[in-house]
């Protein structure tokens, strides 16, 4: 079974978005169900970190006054692992208001942290909603990304 940690994130996710109880589970317990759940240690334990250090973003990163007009270059390690369609995508979110420019620092940032080589446009989606869902208050932006996701799948059955 060869899986990479967004499968592991996606697991995880999947199975704690609806979950009713507010309280996260602690490591071991997340580890154990992983591991029943047929992933490796290697690929849990970078996911567990990839978490970590998503939560290392509310605590270390204030939010900023960087403003909406400005443009993003990115660097060419970030252009060698987000093609233009990825880059793109992340504009349009930002244009269309689901992304503030420190949303979009943190979603670069764990991206990157993927460990994967290349990334694509539907990764993309599934990590804006990690961020979104991970942050307090955003709720309306993540509906807003839920149905941009989910509608752009059902129209493609037409």
């Amino acid at each position: 079974m060869k899986e990479n940690v967004l499968d592991v994130l996606m697991y995880l996710f999947e199975t704690y978005i609806d979950a009713e109880e507010e309280p996260e589970p602690d490591q071991k317990i997340l580890r154990d169900e992983l591991s029943r759940a047929g992933f490796g240690d290697l690929e849990i334990d970078r996911a567990l970190d990839w978490l970590d250090g998503l939560t290392e973003h509310h605590k270390a990163r204030p939010h900023s006054t960087q403003t909406v007009h400005g443009t993003r270059i990115y660097n060419s390690i970030e252009q060698g692992r987000l093609d233009v369609a990825c880059r793109g995508f992340i504009t349009y979110l930002e244009q269309i208001g689901i992304l503030s420019p420190t949303q979009r620092e943190i979603l670069i940032d764990r991206l990157l942290a993927l460990d994967t080589p290349d990334i694509d446009v539907e990764q993309v989606k599934w990590v804006v909603l990690m961020v979104l869902f991970s942050q307090p208050g955003q709720e309306q932006a993540y509906a807003r990304m839920e149905d941009l996701v989910f509608d752009e799948d059902a129209s493609a059955v037409h």
